[in-house]
C-alpha cells in the first residue's frame, strides 16, 4: 500500500531533525509530533551524546515538547512520525501518552518495538493500541543511518 502523501511530507520534517543530530555526533534519528489539526506540536532528534542522557531519543524529545504545548500528557489525536522504528522505551512512551498513530521510516532489526523485534505498539495486553504505518521513505531514512555508521567505522 503506498504511503499517505501527508506521511511522506511529515517524514521530510523528521528527516530534517535527524540531520540536525549529526552536529552533536548523535545517531541521526528525527521525530515530529503532528497535532490533531495537522500542525507540528513537537519535534526532536537524538540528543543522547549532546546531553549525556540515555532517554534523549528523538521520540522522547518530540513527545515531551508536544505534551508541554498541549499542556497535557495525553496526546490523543496526534501522530508521531519518526525516521526509525521506535525502541521499547519510546514505544512505551507512545502507549502511555495515548498517541493513536505512529509513522516510521526504517525498520530497526536489532531493537525495534513496532513489529520487528517486539510489537509493544499493538500489544493487546496493554491499555492502548497504536495504528502503525511502517516504511515511509524507508530508503532515505535507512541511508542516513547507514552513512552515519559507515563513517564511524572508518
Amino acid at each position: 500500500m503506498p504511503a499517505d502523501p501527508l506521511h511522506r511530507e511529515w517524514m521530510d520534517l523528521a528527516l530534517e531533525q535527524a540531520r540536525l543530530a549529526l552536529a552533536t555526533a548523535d545517531v541521526p534519528i528525527g521525530a515530529v509530533v503532528i497535532g490533531p489539526d495537522g500542525t507540528v506540536i513537537g519535534s526532536g532528534r537524538n540528543e543522547r551524546e549532546a546531553h549525556h542522557d540515555p532517554t534523549a531519543h528523538a521520540e522522547m524529545v518530540a513527545i515531551r515538547e508536544a505534551a508541554r504545548k498541549l499542556d497535557s500528557w495525553r496526546l490523543e489525536g496526534c501522530t508521531l512520525v519518526v525516521t526509525l522504528e521506535p525502541c521499547a522505551m519510546c514505544a512505551g512512551a507512545v502507549v502511555l501518552a495515548r498517541v493513536p498513530k505512529v509513522v516510521f521510516g526504517a525498520w530497526d532489526e536489532k531493537a525495534g518495538a513496532a513489529g520487528s523485534v517486539f510489537d509493544i505498539l499493538r500489544e493487546r495486553r496493554l491499555n492502548h493500541w497504536v495504528e502503525v504505518h511502517p516504511e515511509v521513505r524507508a530508503d532515505e531514512c535507512g541511508k542516513l543511518l547507514r552513512e552515519f555508521f559507515e563513517s564511524h567505522r572508518d
